[in-house]
């Protein structure tokens, strides 16, 4: 697995100030491990972001902060954003000892097209999006691929046991006998139909119990704070925000 650079400062302003940095395109982070001390630090949202996106939260980054000569391996954990924006609020650096293992959920993607899909058999169903795996840092893969072609008929499903792993280097987690992939039946567009309107019923008895439960609803104005006051990072180990 190949590394990427990215370059962070360290951070002094914390709590409901971090909105400004924010607003100036940085994004607020920690740096934290098990013999780490924490690191309040901020990032440049743009650079994050590139990060990000080729690294995800597999992929080893090599994390210079600023002052300090020596980069740091890290991993990008806890990745908080938006609920309606989408915007990158906060994020996490661990910082790995490249000579010990650790545990992390590594994306599963489908490669070909079912042979039953083709056919007009049956429905490719991605049960399981991502798998549980230990490994050193450096060994982690960013994703795990699955030929998908051999599924030619329904019921017929691919298993975590079935699954291409470098075992010498990676300890598979998740249960060998949950299914990644399987073949669904074909539905009609009126059982199509029926499914959406369960569901939707059942996400509205849903929110009618939790405002039963809570005695109201909350007000638009509230409801419209809380969707803009940012997530707090979850404290783990010797973090802080």
């Amino acid at each position: 697995m190949k590394t990427v650079k990215l370059a962070v400062a360290k951070r002094t302003i914390s709590g409901k100030k971090v909105k400004k940095l924010r607003k100036e395109g940085i994004i607020p982070a920690n740096i934290y491990g098990k013999k780490t001390k924490s690191l309040s630090v901020g990032v440049s949202g743009k650079e994050f972001l590139k990060v990000f996106r080729e690294a995800g939260e597999t992929g080893l980054v090599e994390l210079f902060v600023e002052g300090e000569k020596e980069a740091r391996p890290v991993l990008i954990h806890n990745l908080q954003k938006h609920p309606v924006s989408g915007q990158v609020l906060h994020a996490d650096f661990y910082q790995v000892d490249l000579t010990q293992k650790v545990k992390a959920n590594i994306p599963v993607e489908e490669k070909g097209e079912a042979g039953a899909v083709s056919e007009n058999k049956g429905v490719l169903l991605h049960v399981l999006e991502e798998i549980e795996v230990e490994a050193l840092p450096q060994d982690l893969p960013e994703h795990i691929e699955v030929d998908v072609t051999a599924l030619s008929e329904v019921d017929q499903e691919i298993l975590v046991k079935d699954l291409a792993v470098d075992k010498s280097k990676i300890e598979v987690l998740t249960k060998d006998s949950e299914i990644v992939f399987k073949i669904g039946p074909l539905i009609t567009r009126e059982q199509e139909e029926e499914i959406k309107a369960q569901e939707a019923k059942k996400a509205a008895e849903a929110a009618e119990k939790t405002v039963v439960e809570s005695g109201a609803a909350p007000a638009a104005g509230e409801a419209s704070k809380a969707e803009e006051k940012p997530a707090e990072a979850k404290p783990q180990e010797e973090k802080k925000v």
